[in-house]
């Protein structure tokens, strides 16, 4: 299985487009294949982050020197690599402990 190399990109701006993160990173020298922000599910509304997936793990700790702390639309920007997705097969939401009958 081919290991994703993805960075987390926070602190964007509500307003910042998909496409201004791809130049700010392509003005650094890093090329990502993908740039995905965060919306809300209910309002459509950017959340402030995203994920920028990158060629390898060497680009990451390039991207990381040459991004983090560096300004877009006025805010500074969060980049350091992003942590695998929590395993939400267990559980399913409705609390958990023991089902006693009550009868």
């Amino acid at each position: 299985m081919e290991q994703v190399s993805k960075l987390y990109v926070g602190n964007l701006d509500y307003n910042t487009t998909e496409d201004e993160v791809r130049s700010h990173f392509e003005q650094k020298g890093i090329q990502s294949k993908s740039v995905t922000l965060i919306k809300d599910k209910y309002t459509g509304r950017a959340k402030g982050f995203g994920f920028v997936e990158v060629e390898s793990e060497e680009v990451i700790q390039k991207a990381i020197e040459a991004l983090d702390g560096q300004e877009l639309n006025g805010r500074k920007l969060t980049v350091n690599k992003a942590k695998p997705p929590k395993d939400r097969s267990s559980g399913g939401g409705f609390g958990g402990g023991s089902r006693h009958s009550r009868f």
